[in-house]
């Protein structure tokens, strides 16, 4: 079996889990958030540097590996895994989302995806079939469905036109997915029209995957519409399979993500904003760029743990951020991860003893941001 998951435990109060998944690369404890490693590496860190930090799983771009270097070429250098040397699970999305971003040089049609390179303006069609055959050379632990995101606003009409091809494309990615130690995931489209994601999971859970996701979510809709969907549509995910927020991914959307029951994040956030000068706190966040941190002796925040806080303090990092130094960049990643990844461990740890609500109120107490009720 490519995967396999158990639900392990519940608060009492409301639909948070705890699970286990394994796959063919290890043990992922649930909820986890996976680093977003887009072209077979995470930004400035080395796998040694992923694994200390306690990543369990991470993510890897199809869309961007099938351009440079290609599917092929990484299955003759071994794989996905060995080809980045990361012997711990990985995920990889179909690429739909970096297709449909591209929305002034892309034609969508039934056969697939017409697009233009960003790279260097060649056109590619990318299907159904085409993704998930990258997907099975890459040889991830977890493949995506191929699926039409939709952007935001949409017309409802549109939302079920949509849908209705992410079914069909669906069912043509799983007619030819065959690799045995890869799991193939489904992914609910349908907007914020919760009776069209309602259906759309329904029929996906008809064909059947290893394990479901929430898509096009975080485009622009509204935090309240967002947490509209996720209150209604994940607990109907199937109880039994993984349960998947795509690319969703500040600190309060993976508090409420838990708090309904999901058990998979991914976000560029961290990453991407520690190269943008965004670290992130117990209290919210702050800008290191900031003139207030050039004398600051204190570490990003105090009792963290990771490196860059044990070793180096607010004024020094500004100093390297304001004067582009690569290291820079490395340390504020270090020290978004190490948040991430423990606020991940602080909500198994509540979800286990049964104090997720209480845990909850504690976490948005300490921010700057109004707490949601």
């Amino acid at each position: 079996m490519a995967l396999e998951f158990q639900v392990l435990g519940r608060d009492p109060r409301c639909d948070a889990r705890r699970g286990r998944m394994k796959t063919s690369h290890g043990v992922v404890e649930t909820p986890v958030f996976m680093p977003v490693g887009t072209q077979a590496s995470v930004k400035s860190l080395s796998p040694d540097e992923l694994e200390d930090l306690g990543a369990q799983m991470i993510l890897g771009n199809t869309y961007h590996l099938y351009l440079r270097p290609g599917g092929a070429r990484i299955a003759r250098l071994g794989g996905l895994h060995a080809f980045m040397h990361w012997d711990r699970s990985i995920l990889t999305d179909s690429g739909g989302f970096q297709v449909f971003s591209l929305a002034k040089t892309r034609k969508v049609e039934e056969e697939g995806v017409l697009f233009q390179s960003h790279i260097d303006g060649s056109r590619h069609m990318i299907s159904p079939e085409t993704a998930t055959e990258v997907q099975m050379m890459l040889g991830s632990d977890i493949a995506m469905c191929f699926d039409e995101c939709t952007s935001y606003p949409v017309t409802r009409e549109y939302a079920l036109q949509s849908l209705e091809r992410t079914i069909r494309w669906s069912g043509r990615c799983k007619a030819v997915h065959r690799k045995a130690d890869q799991a193939l995931f489904g992914i609910v489209q349908g907007s914020t029209f919760i009776d069209l994601r309602q259906s759309c999971l329904e029929r996906l859970v008809e064909i059947g995957f290893d394990g479901y996701a929430l898509g096009s979510l975080s485009v622009g809709e509204s935090k309240e519409e967002t947490l509209a969907v996720l209150d209604t549509v994940a607990a109907l995910m199937p109880e039994n399979r993984p349960r998947y927020l795509m690319g969703v991914g500040a600190p309060e959307d993976l508090v409420e993500g838990v708090r309904f029951g999901v058990d998979m994040f991914d976000c560029v956030m961290p990453t991407r904003n520690a190269r943008n000068g965004m670290l992130f706190t117990s209290s919210g966040s702050i800008q290191i760029k900031n003139s207030s941190h050039a004398d600051d002796a204190q570490p990003i925040e105090q009792g963290c743990t990771c490196y860059t806080c044990r070793r180096f303090s607010r004024g020094y990092l500004r100093h390297l951020f304001v004067s582009r130094e690569l290291l820079a960049y490395r340390l504020n990643t270090i020290h978004n991860l190490h948040y991430y990844l423990t606020l991940m461990r602080n909500m198994r740890t509540a979800i286990e003893e049964g104090r997720f609500e209480e845990w909850r109120r504690d976490f948005y107490a300490g921010r700057v941001q109004i707490a949601r009720s």
